[in-house]
């Protein structure tokens, strides 16, 4: 009989001092995230944590980028549906941000998230891609939508925000 040991997996998270986002004060959305982009401010924890980074960006749009892994499985061997839920609301809120003058923050008030497949670590690289439908002036309506790397839909998403003035 042979004795298989089991393979031992790891991962080291390590990120940026949050803090240094306090640079971002007296800056429009735009600015933030191009500084964001440009590495003048630090990425916030949350996309090293769960393993995605900003991609691009334009006026009312946010698009993120993410290689899924087997450290984000559920128990049923698949990523895990809050995986799907915060790069989604990453990705609507993002876009919503890029909207707001200097001095505006936002906070999301509800999320609906329809997951249409699973996603596993064999996915490729997947992108969420977040719109803003509506910006008024005391809230914005944003969607966005999850694919694998063969452009399928895993999960789409809807989010309301309200904007803090």
């Amino acid at each position: 009989m042979t004795d298989v040991q089991p393979v031992t997996r790891s991962r080291t998270h390590t990120w940026e001092d949050p803090a240094g986002m306090a640079g971002a004060a007296g800056m429009t959305g735009m600015e933030v995230f191009a500084a964001l982009l440009a590495g003048e401010l630090p990425p916030p924890p949350i996309l090293s944590l769960v393993g995605f980074a900003l991609d691009s960006f334009s006026h009312g749009r946010a698009v993120f980028r993410m290689t899924p892994g087997e450290h984000q499985y559920n128990p049923l061997g698949t990523v895990h549906g809050g995986v799907f839920a915060t790069l989604l609301d990453s990705a609507m809120g993002c876009a919503v941000h890029t909207t707001l003058p200097a001095g505006v923050g936002y906070t999301s008030l509800d999320l609906d998230v329809k997951f249409l497949r699973p996603m596993t670590a064999t996915s490729g690289e997947v992108t969420a891609t977040g719109w803003v439908l509506n910006a008024g002036r005391r809230t914005a309506l944003a969607q966005a939508e999850l694919r694998d790397a063969d452009d399928r839909l895993l999960a789409a998403a809807s989010s309301s925000c309200i904007l803090l003035r």
